[in-house]
């Protein structure tokens, strides 16, 4: 029997045994390997004359022990977990109704689809909208979800980590608002996982993936769609496309996007050049999905996203250019020869989003970031936004790489309508400038060490909520006066969760921050992350390089953690 070693991501299973980490926070958690075996003992079989369907009834055991970087051999790894998920939803929520499913294109997503519909089929779904290929990208799938009324959705995604034989492999399930799961569900699956004994799967054959159509086993209907479409209808609503299209047909204006041979290359050619008329020649790099992203780490940052840097900081530059990473809910944005961190990215956006984005006439209905990301959007407190690349707004229940995009050029677009040509156009650069000069510049960076040995990561962590345990306000760290120092938690305002240790925080007196989050969702060791942020009002110095604006921060970061004692490393692996 054929078998593969796969991993499983974090977005569906933590570090501990195997638990569905909290969908909105992911702290720490990590990949699983798993050895996948395509086929199904089957034990018994029964007929569904109600659905026409033959109804096989397959014998599992929960897959237990489970740690960060464990080599799992057990079968049925994927289908007991799709089954779990079926026994924790009250039965109203799927039986009968509709689920949509599609991914990032990664290994193994095809034949996940095969077995997520069938099971799908086995537990009584009426319909599953799946797109082309297997492909849909995180926010066309919240996207779909919403226009189609399904009643949830499956994403086959590890984000933004490599894919590929040897690689990660994720899932997550995303409810009928288009939003992740709570994690009331993720508990009761995980409850489930521990004590699942049969999976149920349709006797049905595999599925056409490649051809757009609806086809019918019984009651059971699979319905392959254009994995653009909902979305891009979606854009249309939300931007002024022919202001946009006004923009890309200029001339003396010029536009690149990376997609780093993930999702978004499927969405790219249809938005960016039948839609908005982008020159089709020059204006995408990495347009073509592949299972291993081509062999690439699809995360837009300066590190990983090294082609469209190099273009965008060389000779001739473009003078806008943009990256999405694996699944599509995350972006970089950068003019000629400047970076806009995603920070500020989020931050300008709401500044500028009533005058340029019909979605926003009206002004947005209000903002939030995550923790570590910088205080930039306060200063102006709908639109959200992270550190991590990550940007959105309530038009769908996910973070949206292409939107963030769509965004920027709606900006450009806007300040650059009534220029004639041969004057000078209104620049990234220009845009980002003249926003610290109204809100001041929140100086940000971010520092990730990866692949870090587990238990020294961790035992560094400790090292940091001792010093928190015995830290007083008013103790001076150098030339900073410490005004609280905690492990931060969050409860939810809506369901009342509380969610804990998701960074340790030393906030000072002159509003500088230091913050330190250990991450788990890729396939080999753990992440630290270090978030250095300070204030600066004075606009004579908004021209610093942001590492020398935070030098001292950085260094009394190192200092504080022991970082390099504790895992030997002196240099990270990307500086955000």
């Amino acid at each position: 029997m054929a078998s593969h070693a796969l991993r499983l991501h974090p977005l569906l299973f933590s570090a501990a045994a195997a638990r569905p980490a909290p969908l909105a926070a992911r702290p720490g958690g990590g990949a699983r390997r798993v050895h996948r075996r395509h086929s199904l003992a089957v034990v018994r079989c029964s007929s569904s004359a109600a659905q026409a369907l033959k109804i096989k009834s397959i014998p599992t055991k929960p897959v237990e022990g489970q740690k960060t970087g464990t080599m799992f051999q057990q079968e049925n790894y994927l289908a007991n977990w799709i089954q779990a998920l079926f026994n924790s939803l009250p039965p109203e929520d799927y039986v009968g109704g509709t689920l949509v499913l599609g991914g990032d294109g990664r290994y193994f997503n095809k034949d996940a689809a095969q077995i997520i519909t069938k099971i799908a089929a086995g537990n009584g779904v009426g319909k599953i909208l799946v797109g082309r290929n297997g492909l849909l990208s995180t926010p066309a799938v919240s996207a779909v979800i919403r226009k189609r009324q399904a009643n949830g959705g499956f994403i086959m995604s590890a984000s933004h980590n490599p894919g590929g034989p040897d690689n990660d492999w994720g899932i997550k399930f995303n409810y009928s608002s288009g939003q992740p799961a709570p994690e009331t569900i993720t508990d009761q699956i995980y409850g489930n996982t521990l004590s699942i004994s049969e999976i149920k799967t349709a006797d049905i054959p595999d599925v056409d993936l490649s051809s757009l159509g609806v086809v019918s086993y019984g009651d059971f209907t699979v319905e392959v769609i254009d994995p653009v479409l909902d979305y891009l209808e979606l854009m249309e609503n939300v931007f002024d496309f022919q202001l946009i299209k006004g923009l890309l047909s200029r001339p003396d204006f010029r536009f690149v996007f990376d997609a780093m041979h993930a999702v978004t290359g499927a969405y790219a050619d249809p938005i960016f050049v039948e839609k908005l008329g982008a020159d089709p020649v020059d204006y995408i790099l990495n347009g073509v999905p592949l299972e291993d992203f081509g062999n690439g780490h699809p995360d837009p940052n300066l590190t990983y996203a090294k082609e469209l840097v190099f273009t965008m900081f060389g000779s001739g530059a473009p003078d806008f250019g943009a990256a999405s990473d694996g699944d599509g809910d995350r972006n970089m944005i950068l003019g000629r020869r400047f970076f806009v961190t995603p920070s500020d990215s989020v931050a300008i956006i709401a500044a500028n989003a009533q005058a340029a984005i019909p979605y926003f006439q009206s002004g947005p209905k209000g903002l939030a970031r995550s923790m570590p990301t910088s205080g930039a959007l306060d200063r102006k407190l709908s639109i959200c936004g992270e550190e991590s690349f990550g940007t959105g707004s309530d038009h769908i229940r996910e973070k949206d790489g292409i939107w963030a995009v769509l965004a920027w050029l709606s900006i450009l677009a806007h300040r650059n309508k009534d220029k004639k040509a041969g004057e000078r156009l209104v620049s990234v650069e220009d845009v980002a400038r003249e926003h610290w000069a109204t809100y001041g510049r929140n100086f940000f960076s971010r520092y990730d060490y990866e692949e870090c040995e587990s238990e020294s990561a961790n035992k560094m962590m400790e090292h940091l909520r001792d010093v928190i345990a015995k830290s007083k306000p008013g103790e001076k760290y150098g030339n900073y006066t410490l005004q609280f120092a905690d492990d931060f938690s969050y409860t939810d305002p809506v369901d009342g969760s509380t969610v804990s240790k998701q960074g340790l925080r030393f906030v000072f007196t002159d509003g500088s921050r230091i913050i330190f989050r250990l991450s788990g969702t890729g396939s080999a060791g753990a992440t630290i992350r270090i978030y250095i942020e300070q204030f600066e009002s004075d606009a004579s110095k908004h021209d610093l390089d942001a590492q020398i604006a935070l030098k001292p921060l950085i260094d009394l970061a190192l200092s504080v953690s022991k970082l390099k004692d504790f895992t030997g490393r002196d240099k990270p692996t990307v500086i955000t």
